[in-house]
């Protein structure tokens, strides 16, 4: 297992559905990855090695910024699920190796960074996390012939490559549930990141997805992220008596908005959009505040059926708990190992044939399968999730029982 220098420890989270059997791979990962090695990402230079005998797969995603737990998670699960393929042949009998790629959630340097990583020669790439950044970086990579695994959720990305992560037309649907069904809210105000694609096209589809379903929208709230306190923010809405306020920023946004909430003992219901799920948002909101506002998500890393060995593995490597979005990253390099196995290569046409020929894989999250019209996985994993008194999320069985979900 490369070595690596951990920028932020990320928080223990609990998970649910069904994963691959991992008995004996996860034997091979334990006899390829040392327990001693250190874990984080950097931004480690890329440097070019010989295609004939490894296999370059690109990590794109917020590696150091106020997203790095995210990143980070990213990073060292792809690592993780290169030594479980190394130690079984690597791919066509090549070595896999992780390029790291950190866009830190900014448009322009991932745009820089993606294309250096680019002329070094890369034969896949997983990423990046954050729309705004997919919307430039996705086509360089496309351009450059490779078909991206990417964990974008906007419906503006759709069709730039893969993805197993929930879109915004497949998240929308299960968050007015949860509004209308779970938390009976018949008025909502809506809080929304104006400067994010994803928080935008997540804005806009709540704001059509409630409206049809009869609920009242008594404000709708833009920020711009960086302060310190959403008091005044909170104070405003409140004004505007909703019965739910819904967050929809990312997770440092989101955990102050929660937290200014819970201090100011708002009358209103809180839920969090799916751009606030990390393990970050927890310490952010504080576990108090945290528990009063659950979070539109997927479930956590061990919440998936099956997934206790993969978990401890992820741990014992790296001494830290698997970042929420570990299982996507994790899953994403093994289902373009699968294809480009089925391809018998990185061709970009086959390479995506291959993947769109997937049905019913399985892996840490669960079944996989990718309609050729949209590249969007079905079936979508959402689920709502809430931090416990230890401070980790698990899946609120209080919502899928009274939305009767799936997860």
């Amino acid at each position: 297992m490369e070595k690596v220098t951990r920028t932020k420890d990320a928080h223990a989270t609990r998970g649910r559905r069904s994963v691959v059997a991992f008995g004996v791979a996860a034997l091979l990962v334990a006899a390829g990855c040392s327990s001693q090695s250190s874990s984080t990402s950097t931004t480690a230079a890329v440097t070019t090695t010989t295609s004939a005998t490894t296999v370059r797969i690109g990590l794109e995603g917020p590696l150091t910024g106020s997203q790095s737990s995210v990143g980070i998670g990213m990073l060292d699960a792809a690592r993780l699920a290169a030594t479980n393929l190394n130690a079984s042949g690597g791919i066509l009998g090549k070595k896999v190796v992780i390029v790291p790629i950190d866009d830190k959630a900014d448009p322009a340097t991932g745009v820089a960074a993606a294309t250096r990583a680019i002329a070094s020669g890369l034969n896949g790439v997983v990423g990046p996390y954050n729309s705004g950044v997919g919307i430039k970086t996705l086509p360089l990579y496309l351009k450059a012939g490779l078909v991206p695994i990417r964990l974008t959720s906007a419906n503006s990305t759709e069709g730039l490559g893969v993805t197993l992560q929930p879109m915004t037309s497949q998240i929308a649907p299960v968050a007015t549930a949860a509004i209308t069904d779970w938390k009976k809210a018949g008025s909502v105000a809506l809080i929304y990141d104006k400067t994010q694609t994803y928080t935008v096209d997540a804005n806009s589809a709540m704001t059509s997805s409630l409206k049809a379903a009869g609920v009242t929208i008594t404000s709708d709230t833009a920020i711009v992220p960086g302060k310190k306190s959403y008091a005044s923010t909170i104070a405003t809405v409140d004004a505007t008596h909703p019965q739910l306020t819904y967050i929809i920023t990312y997770y440092p946004e989101a955990g102050l908005i929660a937290k200014a909430m819970f201090e100011a003992k708002s009358p209103t219901q809180c839920l969090a959009d799916f751009g606030a799920y990390d393990n970050e948002f927890i310490p952010t909101a504080g576990i108090a505040a945290a528990k009063n506002c659950p979070v539109v998500g997927v479930p956590a890393p061990n919440d998936f059926a099956n997934s206790a060995s993969i978990v401890d593995l992820y741990t014992t490597t790296f001494h830290t708990a698997p970042g929420t979005w570990s299982p996507y990253a994790y899953d994403s390099v093994q289902i373009l190992a699968n294809a480009a196995t089925s391809a018998g290569g990185f061709s970009s046409a086959k390479l995506k044939a291959a993947l769109n020929a997937q049905s019913d894989w399985m892996g840490w999250t669960g079944s996989v399968s990718f309609p050729a019209a949209t590249g969007d996985r079905v079936p979508p994993s959402v689920a709502v999730v809430v931090s416990n008194d230890a401070g980790e999320f698990h899946e609120d069985r209080s919502w899928a029982a009274a939305t009767n979900a799936s997860f």
